[in-house]
């Protein structure tokens, strides 16, 4: 198993587990939300999904627990094929898992020179190496505001477009030489992990997929049952936030004549949960993590 998970007891919490009970790993990565699910279990089931193959090598030899190698947004095709429809609770820690970072060759971390990847899912063909030689500048600037949230989009996007007519860039450490220029002192890794961001989001079609997933809850969770969802930039939490309070993913609540919120799901916690100081302090990753924690309403 790779590194602890973050949050993991208030994760459990959230899922108010029923020993009998059917639940969804949608994010099954290094596998430490999936164990501790299992531990709680007596003759419950349990179903996980990953998209990347390099998940199964921490797959689980236990009867009760099925590994999914597909991505997310295919949850409600499978939980009926395993006939795991409606499930007590779904958990989703989403972003990259600690193992993808640490292997060097993918490209999910900026502290190592490897291949512009990005896939999670390696069948997939589109790489960050052909977002990067191939899109529009007009295309790339989008993606670098919109999911890398940087300020002088255009301005990168025709660096890149410049230096690419020269030479293909084919990894990271050649599109960190290239756009170093562009990184304040002192914050460097802070502008490039926006930039592997956008790259990431736009490769693996990350907040498509989230939307997806997240619309099928409404079907895949019984009444009462509940749903977990962590995620570590704010783009993804707007997202959860929304969907989570209103049904939506614009946030627009739908009041009946009597004012009554009509939506799928109710807030368990009304504000996002956040690590302690002491586990940021023992896992950075734990930072940026948002929790969000709602319950299937009864009536909907």
């Amino acid at each position: 198993m790779y590194h602890n998970p973050v949050m993991l007891s208030e994760c459990l919490d959230g899922l108010a587990i029923n020993p009998e009970g059917t639940y969804v790993d949608v994010t099954f990565g290094g596998g430490g939300h999936s164990r501790a699910i299992l531990e709680r279990l007596t003759t419950g089931r349990l179903i996980a999904f990953d998209q990347d193959a390099d998940a199964l090598v921490n797959s689980i030899d236990d009867p009760r627990f099925t590994l999914v190698n597909q991505n997310f947004r295919f949850l409600t095709n499978f939980l009926r094929f395993y006939k795991a429809f409606p499930a007590d609770g779904i958990i989703a820690d989403l972003g990259i898992s600690s193992y993808q970072i640490d292997q060097p060759d993918r490209g999910f971390s900026i502290r190592f020179d490897a291949e512009l990847d990005l896939r999670m899912d390696r069948k997939s063909a589109l790489t960050a190496r052909e977002v990067i030689n191939r899109y529009a500048p007009e295309k790339l600037t989008e993606i670098l505001k919109q999911y890398g949230e940087l300020p002088n989009a255009w301005r990168i996007a025709m660096k890149i477009c410049d230096a690419r007519e020269s030479s293909q860039i084919n990894t990271t450490g050649e599109l960190k030489e290239i756009l170093m220029p562009f990184a304040e002192r002192g914050r460097e890794n802070k502008f490039f992990a926006r930039i592997f961001q956008a790259l990431r989001i736009e490769v693996n079609a990350e907040l498509e997929a989230l939307k997806e997933m997240l619309t099928q809850t409404t079907k895949s969770l019984k009444p009462g049952g509940r749903l977990v969802v962590m995620s570590y930039h704010s783009l993804e939490d707007r997202l959860v936030k929304n969907f989570v309070k209103t049904g939506n993913f614009e946030g627009i609540e739908n009041k009946d004549f009597f004012g009554k919120l009509h939506a799928p799901f109710k807030p368990v916690s009304r504000k996002a949960i956040v690590a302690s100081d002491s586990e940021i302090e023992s896992n950075n990753r734990a930072r940026s993590a948002k929790l969000r924690i709602a319950e299937r309403n009864h009536d909907e």
